[in-house]
């Protein structure tokens, strides 16, 4: 079974307070509930840690990465691996956000307290020497067979894997949302959500790609990779909804999901 844990966590800039500025908290509820799903990810032990979000083409991202913030008016660096030696490979945005939260904690031991409180100072060391952190990309328009063989690389990174996925939902809730209003959006986000919830594999990998191409959801084909890498491990799985709003119009989910 190598994939022990997941969890799911939105990639916005907005959800560095530095790029956010005065509007940072706007986003504390947000960046509250990433940093749970963050800790109890990291609470189950795994030996491996796989980042896996949107990208200009699919398959592994290997240290030395960084991703840099600097296209959102913010002079900030992220590598993959804090304290990495050198630039590395670049990281999209997607992986970019991933590393940041990542670097925000450090590994718990199983009896982490999940009610802690929102919003807590980061904890700033990076995992253990044991734990193993990489990047997989995949592109936006992905197809099922592209899909399934990066979750097979997911499954191989590791004995226990730990699979950070980062993914935005629609952009398509209101007139001032990037692509501006479709009714459609909002039944494809209340789909998306309950299926993060009930940890529905089937649920996503019928999240259709045209559609979800149409409704500018930057989401789709990561979930997707997490579905396969989830069904292919076996066994039961726990989802839990952690956050789910759309602020600027796109739609934001953060989940946690565990074997059973």
């Amino acid at each position: 079974m190598p994939l022990v844990a997941a969890a799911v966590c939105p990639h916005p800039p907005l959800l560095v307070p530095e790029v956010a500025g005065a509007a940072a908290r706007e986003l504390d509820d947000l960046r509250a509930a990433c940093d749970l799903a963050v800790r109890r990810l990291l609470a189950t032990a795994p030996d491996a840690v796989v980042l896996l979000g949107v990208g200009p083409v699919t398959g592994p991202i290997q240290p030395p990465a960084t991703g840099s913030l600097q296209p959102w008016g913010v002079d900030l660096e992220v590598p993959l691996v804090s304290g990495q030696p050198d630039r590395g490979a670049v990281l999209p945005l997607s992986l970019t956000i991933g590393a940041w939260l990542l670097s925000r904690h450090a590994p718990l031991p199983t009896t982490t307290n999940d009610q802690a409180t929102p919003g807590q100072a980061a904890v700033p060391p990076t995992p253990t020497p044991a734990t193993q952190v990489t990047a997989m990309q995949v592109t936006a328009d992905a197809g099922p067979a592209e899909v399934a063989a990066l979750a097979a690389e997911v499954a191989a990174a590791g004995d226990r894997v730990a699979l950070l996925v980062l993914g935005d939902g629609s952009a398509c809730r209101g007139q001032k949302a990037p692509g501006y209003d479709d009714q459609r959006a909002l039944p494809y986000d209340e789909g998306v959500a309950a299926a993060l919830a009930e940890a529905d594999v089937d649920a996503l990998r019928d999240l259709d790609p045209s559609v979800s191409a149409q409704l500018k959801v930057a989401g789709r084909a990561a979930w997707q990779v997490l579905a396969d890498a989830a069904r292919a491990s076996g066994g039961g799985w726990r989802g839990g909804l952690l956050h789910e709003s759309a602020p600027y119009g796109v739609a934001y989910f953060v989940a946690s999901w565990e074997r059973m």
